[in-house]
């Protein structure tokens, strides 16, 4: 018996050989050349006349040897697609998670499809913000997002202040010189908040997306190496087609 694993083994190769040798048959009835053929003989006016050989060109392409070529060609290709697709409606397997089941009976397209949606969502949750590892977090259920505790810190004001550097005499003004000195004048109390993730929840959701997707490839193995059966759909097709 074949198994479905052997067919798409095959199948690539099929459809390549395939479509190289359409291309090769439409090369081919484009050369008029190829396909038209020529017989002559010459008969001089009288038995003095010049004597000259017969002329012909054979014909090197005839289209029914084509048509019968393609036919053949096709068949191949239409009974492995065939074999492929009807036992894809039948090879299916279970996908299980640490003992545990998660789907039964699922057929081979749709695990390819669950493949495909699964390494994008791993993308996705790989991609998700984490929070700021320097911050200690705590989660605030009344606003359902993640905190971190109150810190308190002092508001200052620049007050200018004066520094004589030299006293006022009879002759001269005193020479004075402006600065800033920082006073306390408040406190800032401040709660940060993030709608980010711990690092280890997204870590724990991209394991859990990893051991359904090695689930699912260990599925999709499972069922391609199911027993199938041979189809033969390009001979009822063709014999209909060119016959």
């Amino acid at each position: 018996m074949t198994k479905l694993n052997q067919i798409i083994a095959v199948e690539k190769g099929v459809k390549s050989g395939a479509a190289r040798e359409l291309a090769e048959t439409h090369g081919l009835l484009n050369k008029p050349a190829l396909l038209a053929g020529i017989a002559r003989t010459y008969q001089p006016k009288d038995e003095e006349g010049e004597q000259l050989p017969p002329e012909s060109t054979r014909v090197q392409v005839k289209s029914e040897e084509v048509l019968r070529r393609t036919a053949a060609t096709l068949t191949r290709l239409f009974d492995v697609t065939a074999t492929k697709d009807w036992a894809n409606t039948e090879a299916k397997a279970d996908i299980t998670v640490d003992d545990t089941t998660l789907l039964s009976g699922v057929p081979v397209s749709y695990l390819l499809f669950l493949e495909k949606q699964l390494t994008d969502l791993h993308t996705f949750v790989k991609k998700l913000p984490v929070l700021d590892a320097a911050e200690t977090w705590t989660f605030d259920d009344s606003t359902d997002t993640w905190r971190t505790d109150a810190v308190r810190t002092l508001r200052t004001k620049k007050v200018p202040r004066n520094h004589v550097k030299a006293e006022a005499t009879d002759k001269h003004p005193a020479q004075v010189e402006v600065y800033y000195e920082d006073i306390a004048i408040g406190y800032w109390t401040t709660v940060k908040f993030s709608g980010s993730l711990p690092a280890r929840r997204v870590n724990e959701l991209a394991e859990r997306i990893e051991k359904v997707q090695r689930a699912v490839k260990f599925a999709r193995e499972e069922a391609n190496g199911a027993e199938i059966t041979d189809r033969k759909a390009g001979a009822a097709i063709f014999e209909y087609l060119f016959r």
